[in-house]
C-alpha cells in the first residue's frame, strides 16, 4: 500500500446507484446442499428454484397459522 493516495480528481457518487437492488448469499451446509440437489435433479429444476418454492411454501404456512 502506498503511504498516501491522491483523490482530488475523484468524482463523488460515481458508482452509486440508489435502485440497485442487494442479493443474499446463501450458503448451505453440505447435506442440505445434497439433498436439495438431488431433488431438483429428478423435478429437472435448478436448485435455487427449488429453494425458493421451498421457502415460499413455507412462508403460506407460516402466515396460514397467524
Amino acid at each position: 500500500m502506498k503511504s498516501e493516495y491522491n483523490f482530488s480528481q475523484a468524482e463523488q457518487g460515481k458508482f452509486y446507484h440508489p435502485d440497485a437492488k442487494f442479493h443474499y448469499p446463501i450458503y448451505l451446509e453440505p447435506d442440505v446442499e445434497e439433498f436439495l440437489t438431488k431433488i431438483a435433479e429428478q423435478k429437472n429444476i435448478e436448485v435455487q428454484v427449488l429453494v425458493n418454492q421451498c421457502l415460499r411454501n413455507k412462508i403460506k404456512s407460516i402466515q396460514g397459522i397467524e
